[in-house]
């Protein structure tokens, strides 16, 4: 039988995670299975990509605990096939705690819950990517070929696509070609601003470095040493690695004082100034400590109010009839139909966090009315802010009643047996309230002095909260504006006044994040609405479920939102960056709303905070932006060539009354099949991870232990094309994919 020949475009992880797979099925198997298998990757780090490059600066971390990641499909992914013996599928937790016995290394040091260097992580995909490799050359009649070049173009030569690449090698003629090219940028030519910056550096000392990776070699010490003055457009993840490659990576020391707090110790090598801004002038919100990471299925957040059984009666009740590649949809506005149910999921876990699960109930309770009436006729209100404000009154209500229980036990002026709204019962709410603001040791000793309600409420009024909480449970009140807009405009005059703030706000949110997601009354509601809920979002947003404006906006505004909320650095980076602005490494005082222009006189860019009132001149300018996937404007030649082509297009979300969107993602089947300018689907060419964002949402993410997890189920949509496994009868996962996914989706990264 002649070989099926595979060519897999993109070596990285989720590479690696494929010939996991390929290993497996092929071992297991009775009968040979001749596959040719051909792997390409640009970098020639096959397993990593250069995105995890062993190879790269040893300051960026993974944006995961070292506990939450695998390179391999275990027991809980349902129809994943055979799996490989244990020893040949570590989690990276037991990769690193082998390689820390066999080195000593304290880099591979590690339990469940730390942050790996994201140099780790590519160290063990290659490793594993070696191994899987090994297994399948191991196999009767299966050949493995990895080839450093980059794919530019497929050719369709009859049944086939010959993968053409930049070097003029040999075209590969493939059955079937899986396109996994990950994380790229846009072309800076096709931004305006970047076009209007580069023209001015070519008049001006100024430098534009376009796009911050691989960072070893865009922020090299000729653009961005010391004597110079650096630029970085961005305060995400991205512009956490420009910091501290700026700095730790340039050979500067963070040591702890002796008041505990971190310190920044320079080197010499590091730019005079660093000036971050953003539109929010705010870095994501620091990740909280996992509690939930001992107990998955019993700890991640099961919701009330933000489920599928209600996007579905949406849906019903609201939803705008399109037709979307010849397939009927009914469209939500995100803002208008979905955002309330956050925000009320949000206030119900806060609330929850603060006062117990009995408070729970009641809340539930008391908010079903104004939730179900919601459901029947979302567009019968204003705006959204009224349907928050419908959704979470009851909750704010009973909230309050409770506050003010709690607060007259903890002043001594009422006993602990007694009820509050709704009947609940004081003694719970206020152990929890002790709890969430002290800490468990410290209230079990002040509850042993409720008897003695004088000594009781002295003693409350004297204990200090490690997470500096407010005392009184009256201040403890939900807020979706105080959640993303933590630091008020009025609480600042000047860039100096502006940076305290900020100082003093990182502080709480650190200390907020080492209390973790299940004990912080603020982590535990982001987390479990924007991470653990994700699949209900994402089951609204895929495939033209939002109306084509509110597409546009969840993608501009609301995925800003969910990325600060929840997609934020490790306590450990934050607390670096702390120590840096403190040092005057890092200079954060344009602000919100700062903006980029071209000072001709001073030839350099100017930083303008219109808030602040701060104006900071720079050298060099870094691009530290996520570009967004745009299929006509990116950097690799492969995708603008297959549009030319006509294999693939440009996914439409067509307007209704309004103009259509177009995200800038392929138009791709459920099972990640293009969509031809013909409209014919292509079944022989799967692509997987960025391409797909536009019709779906959310598709990014590392492979998770005992999960069922959406990866290894879209690695399977393309294995089953040619070597399906298990039993010939069962229901096509395919058929069941994209549910699937949805029921999953809370633990991507």
């Amino acid at each position: 039988m002649a070989p099926i020949r595979l060519a897999i475009v993109g070596g990285g992880p989720t590479c690696t995670y494929v010939l996991e797979r390929l290993a497996a099925l092929t071992r297991a198997r009775g009968t040979a299975v001749p596959l040719d298998v051909v792997v390409y990757d640009l970098s020639g780090e096959f397993g990593s990509g250069q995105v995890h490059s062993p190879r790269q600066t040893t300051t960026s971390y993974l944006n995961r605990i070292v506990g939450q990641v695998a390179f391999a499909a275990d027991e809980s992914v349902v129809e994943a096939g055979p799996l490989l013996p244990e020893g040949d599928r570590p989690t990276l937790l037991d990769w690193c705690r082998t390689r820390f016995e066999e080195t000593g290394d304290p880099a591979f040091d590690m339990v469940a819950e730390d942050w790996p260097k994201r140099y780790v992580h590519g160290l063990a995909l290659q490793d594993q990517f070696e191994r899987y490799v090994e297994l399948l050359r191991a196999a009767e009649g299966v050949t493995v070929t990895l080839r450093q070049a980059e794919v530019c173009d497929l050719e369709e030569r009859g049944d086939r696509f010959a993968v053409l690449t930049t070097d003029g090698g040999p075209a590969f003629e493939a059955d079937y070609v899986l396109m996994l090219t990950g994380h790229s940028s846009n072309k800076p030519e096709t931004d305006p601003l970047q076009v209007a910056w580069a023209r001015f550096t070519e008049r001006a000392d100024a430098r534009l470095i376009p796009s911050a990776y691989p960072l070893e070699q865009s922020l090299t010490p000729d653009r961005t040493g010391p004597g110079s003055s650096v630029g970085c457009l961005g305060m995400g993840l991205t512009g956490i690695d420009v910091v501290l490659y700026l700095t730790e990576g340039r050979g500067g020391v963070f040591e702890r004082e002796a008041d505990g707090t971190l310190g920044y110790r320079p080197c010499g090598a590091e730019p005079d100034s660093i000036v971050v801004f953003s539109r929010n002038g705010l870095f994501t919100f620091a990740r909280p400590y996992n509690q939930k990471e001992r107990d998955i299925a019993a700890l991640e957040y099961k919701g009330a109010f933000l489920t599928h059984a209600a996007v579905a009666e949406l849906r019903r009740t609201v939803g705008r009839r399109n037709t979307i590649n010849g397939v009927e949809q009914l469209q939500l506005d995100f803002e208008k139909h979905l955002f309330p149910l956050v925000v009320q999921e949000m206030a119900l876990i806060h609330y929850s966090t603060l006062y117990g699960a009995e408070f729970r109930e009641l809340a539930i309770a008391a908010a079903r009315p104004a939730y179900e009436k919601f459901l029947a006729d979302a567009d019968a209100f204003a705006d959204h802010r009224e349907a928050c404000d419908l959704l979470t009154g009851p909750i704010e209500a009973l909230a309050l009643d409770t506050a003010a229980a709690v607060d007259w036990v903890i002043s001594g002026a009422a006993p602990l047996d007694g009820t509050a709204g709704a009947g609940l019962p004081v003694r719970a709410a206020t152990v929890s309230f002790l709890t969430v603001v002290h800490g468990a040791d410290r209230a079990a000793e002040l509850l042993e002095l409720s008897g003695r309600p004088y000594e009781f409420a002295a003693a409350v009024a004297a204990s200090s909260s490690p997470w500096r909480h407010a005392a009184s449970a009256a201040k403890h009140r939900f807020s979706w504006d105080g959640t993303i807009n933590p630091i008020p405009r009025g609480a600042y005059r000047t860039p100096e006044e502006y940076r305290e703030v900020f100082l003093d706000f990182l502080d709480t949110d650190i200390r907020w994040a080492a209390q973790g997601n299940l004990s912080n009354p603020a982590k535990a509601a982001a987390d479990a609405a924007w991470r653990d809920l994700r699949g209900v979002v994402i089951e609204a947003v895929d495939f033209g479920g939002l109306l084509a404006s509110s597409h546009r906006d969840f993608l501009d505004v609301y995925t800003g939102h969910h990325n600060r909320l929840c997609q934020g650095a490790s306590c450990e980076a934050m607390e670096k960056v702390t120590a840096l602005i403190k040092a005057g490494y890092v200079d954060v005082s344009a602000g919100p709303e700062a903006r980029v222009s071209c000072d001709e006189e001073a030839g350099k860019f100017r930083i303008s905070g219109p808030v602040t009132g701060a104006e900071r001149l720079v050298d060099s300018l870094v691009d530290a932006r996520v570009h967004r996937f745009d299929a006509e404007r990116d950097v690799m030649p492969v995708y603008p060539n297959l549009l030319a082509r006509g294999i693939v297009r440009k996914w439409t979300n067509p307007g209704l009354g309004e103009d259509d969107f177009v995200p800038g993602g392929l138009d791709l089947t459920p099972e990640f099949h293009p969509v031809r300018a013909d409209g014919s689907v292509e079944p022989r060419i799967t692509f997987l991870g960025p391409p797909s964002e536009g019709v779906m949402y959310h598709q990014i993410g590392a492979l998770r232990p005992n999960k069922d997890h959406h990866v290894i189920r879209d690695i399977l949509c393309w294995i089953n094309a040619f070597m399906p496994h298990g039993d010939p009868d069962r229901q096509n996962p395919n058929d069941r994919h994209q549910n699937d996914r949805h029921q999953n989706e809370g633990q991507h990264a």
